[in-house]
C-alpha cells in the first residue's frame, strides 16, 4: 500500500485536507448522500459559487469535475464531480467513473493542493457495483500518483463499512 493513499471510514465534511471530492448532480445543486452532507456542512456560498459556474458553463457533465470553495468547511475546495448512474455497463459507466478521478485529481493539482479526499462515487444511488468503483477508484489514483509527485496524501473517505472494505482490499493487491 502506498504511503500516498489511505483509506478511513468517516466523514467526508470533517475532513483535514486541501480539497474534498463531492459526488455532485448535473445540476450540482446539492441533493442525498456525500452531496447534500457537503452542502450543509459548508453552507450557503458553495451553492451560490455552484449557480455561478452552471450560469456560466451550463450543466457539469458527467465524468467532468469543477471546483468552489470549501465554504464554511476547514477545507480549502470543493471539487464537484458527477458520477454515472449505473446502466448495465452499457453506457460506458466504468470508463465515465475512471473520469470522475482523472478531472478531480488534475483539478486538485491545478488548484495547487497537496492533499485530496475522495467519497465513493456513484456507489449510492447511483448504483454502480462497489466491487467494480472500488477497482477503478484505486487504479485511477494510483496510475495519476505514479506521474504526479504534487500530491502527498490521497484519502479514500468511505462513508460505509463495505466501500471500506472494499477500499481496503484493492489497496492490498
Amino acid at each position: 500500500m502506498s504511503e500516498r493513499i489511505e483509506v478511513i471510514q468517516g466523514d467526508i465534511t470533517t475532513m483535514q485536507v486541501d480539497a474534498i471530492v463531492n459526488a455532485a448532480n448535473t445540476q450540482l445543486k446539492g441533493g442525498g448522500g456525500v452531496d447534500g452532507a457537503i452542502h450543509r456542512a459548508g453552507g450557503p456560498k458553495i451553492l451560490q459559487e455552484c449557480r455561478q459556474i452552471i450560469a456560466k458553463q451550463g450543466k457539469c457533465p458527467t465524468g467532468e469535475a469543477v471546483v468552489t470553495s470549501g465554504g464554511e468547511m476547514l477545507v480549502g475546495f470543493v471539487i464537484h464531480t458527477v458520477g454515472p448512474v449505473w446502466n448495465g455497463g452499457k453506457k460506458k459507466e466504468p470508463q465515465l467513473l475512471a473520469a470522475c478521478y482523472k478531472n478531480s485529481l488534475n483539478q486538485a493539482v491545478a488548484n495547487q493542493c497537496t492533499s485530496v479526499a475522495f467519497p465513493n462515487i456513484s456507489t449510492g444511488v447511483y448504483g454502480f457495483p462497489k466491487p467494480l468503483a472500488a477497482e477503478i477508484a484505486v487504479r485511477e489514483v494510483r496510475d495519476f500518483l505514479a506521474t504526479n509527485q504534487q500530491l502527498e496524501k490521497v484519502v479514500f473517505c468511505c462513508f460505509d463499512l463495505e466501500n471500506f472494505s472494499l477500499i481496503e482490499q484493492e489497496l492490498r493487491t
